[in-house]
């Protein structure tokens, strides 16, 4: 009896050292600085002034990261909610995405793949040369294109 209740205590040791050690990698990978929110292994920032997109680029570079990329709709949601949480609404904002250098054809200014997108009904529609991406844009809150030139608040995303 003395042996099994050994085994079982050896057991439940190396048991919660692995979790211990798998919840250290996890907090590890997700770790960002203060005001950022981290999610799936990037670190996201919501900021209120609102700029043009160029302007809003370079702030996001000035930060070490770039205008937000978006590659999933639980990307999208984490991204919500964070605005949500600041401004307890959904604003327009602007994300990293932009076809100004050949229309139609998206890119995200952090150089990965635009392979999702979530454009709201009727979008992109290029009205008045618009060639860059924001969020929660109309009823349905998902991806417009706008002209670069407006201001609006914007997301940036880097990683830890």
């Amino acid at each position: 009896m003395k042996m099994l209740a050994v085994s079982l205590l050896v057991c439940v040791m190396m048991a919660l050292t692995t979790a211990v050690e798998k919840s250290d990698k996890v907090r590890i990978s997700t770790v960002c600085p203060s005001g950022w929110t981290g999610f799936s292994g990037r670190c996201f920032l919501y900021v209120q002034t609102p700029l043009s997109w160029a302007d809003a680029e370079k702030n996001c570079l000035s930060r070490g990261g770039n205008l937000a990329s978006v590659h999933n709709i639980d990307e999208y949601n984490i991204i919500q909610s964070m605005i949500l949480r600041i401004t307890h609404t959904y604003p327009v904002a602007w994300l990293g995405g932009s076809d100004a250098e050949q229309e139609g054809t998206w890119f995200w200014s952090d150089g990965s793949a635009f392979r999702y997108s979530y454009w709201a009904p009727g979008q992109p529609d290029n009205r008045g040369s618009a060639d860059c991406l924001l969020m929660n844009f109309g009823d349905h809150k998902r991806f417009d294109d706008q002209p670069c030139h407006f201001t609006m608040p914007f997301v940036c995303a880097k990683k830890p």
